[in-house]
């Protein structure tokens, strides 16, 4: 062809950022908008990368610097609220023997090293800008932008988060819906014995967890049932989480003990949403969590959407016609993958919310973690 194919990616997160440097990688001509002025706003304090997600990241070309920016290992404790530790098992390699089972990051990190893979591949970047109208036809899609431009594209990605407008916008009515719980986070100085994943069950919260994130920090989180956020006023969440977390443990301590500025909490509920038939309107195509979203139950939210833009962006490289032939293959491909990770996602809380005791919780990770292990 004379002239590369143009695509316009919406939305500056994980998928949105893969999905682009791939395309670049691939010579398309690729637009990239995001809704914020500040691209590394991103909310959340850490972040928990299993192997298919890293596998991902080396296919990107930034597995080095995820690598030395977070902190690899590859086990999980289970402990007593006391913090006694009842059982540890070795973490499975979901994305190959050489990688590491899991590696903790802070996330406004990851997004850092996404933003210069992104800047570095050429692609065109427009900050504080949205799409206000999406005008398709058989050829392609007119963009119409909220700073008053249009431009002309052969294909628009939608990778604007699970609250996604432009899902909206072309008649796909899924929504996400709350599955009963909701989850505490801060990011905190690493105590120096904390060197995996220690999660303890019971006590006045479901789960109560930590993650090492850097050689110095790490995030800390209390998962509780799900309540009205209005009746949680944001200069309280400080007193709130550390309520809960004052009854555990071990490290938990002197995890509390910087549990002191409110504004460095972040409260969010845990959604389900999974888009089922397909996940394109014409030459429109939902990535990441615009398509589906499930509890961090197996911390899969990332992997899921960073193999959804590798795979996405395999197809429309290797094709010489965008249709929906194409479009419906990739949706194939991927909900097979995706449907069992958001059910174990949702089911692993659903058996804590209803307290059911025998639940083969083990079972369930073990399994879902394998079928993670063959290529997406």
């Amino acid at each position: 062809m004379s002239k590369a194919r143009t695509v316009l990616v919406i939305g500056g997160g994980a998928a949105g950022n893969a999905v682009t440097v791939l395309l670049r990688r691939a010579g398309l001509d690729v637009h990239l908008i995001e809704a914020k002025d500040d691209w590394n706003a991103t909310a959340g304090s850490g972040i928990t990368l299993q192997g298919n997600a890293l596998r991902v990241l080396r296919e990107l070309g930034v597995w080095e610097q995820v690598q030395a920016s977070g902190f690899g290992f590859g086990s999980v404790g289970i402990t007593a609220p006391d913090g006694t530790v009842l059982h540890a098992a070795r973490d499975i390699r979901s994305g190959g023997d050489d990688l590491p089972a899991t590696v903790g990051m802070q996330r406004p990190q990851l997004q850092r090293i996404l933003i210069d893979a992104v800047r570095a591949s050429g692609a065109t970047v427009r900050l504080g800008v949205t799409a206000t109208a999406l005008d398709q036809d058989a050829d392609g899609v007119t963009a119409h932008f909220s700073d008053g431009t249009s431009d002309r594209y052969d294909l628009v990605v939608a990778a604007d988060g699970v609250n996604s407008a432009t899902r909206a916008a072309i008649g796909i009515t899924d929504k996400p819906e709350p599955t009963g719980m909701a989850i505490w986070r801060i990011a905190t100085p690493r105590p120096a014995g904390v060197t995996r994943t220690d999660l303890a069950y019971g006590g006045p919260a479901y789960i109560a967890g930590y993650c090492p994130t850097s050689e110095t920090t790490l995030y800390a989180y209390v998962v509780e049932a799900n309540r009205d956020r209005a009746s949680i006023p944001p200069e309280s969440y400080a007193d709130e989480m550390r309520s809960l977390a004052s009854a555990y443990g071990g490290f938990w301590p002197e995890i509390t003990a910087h549990l002191t500025d409110p504004a460095q909490v972040n409260y969010t509920w845990f959604d389900r949403m999974l888009v089922e038939g397909s996940w394109h309107r014409g030459r429109v195509v939902l990535v990441g969590d615009a398509a589906h979203c499930c509890p961090p139950t197996l911390a899969q939210g990332a992997a899921l959407s960073l193999e959804d833009a590798l795979v996405l962006a395999e197809l429309l490289s290797g094709a010489e016609n965008w249709d929906d032939t194409l479009f419906q293959a990739y949706y194939e491909r991927r909900i097979a993958r995706v449907r069992p990770v958001v059910e174990a996602s949702v089911q692993i809380g659903r058996w804590q919310l209803d307290g059911v005791r025998d639940a083969d919780v083990p079972g369930l990770m073990g399994r879902t973690m394998t079928m993670l292990r063959e290529l997406p």
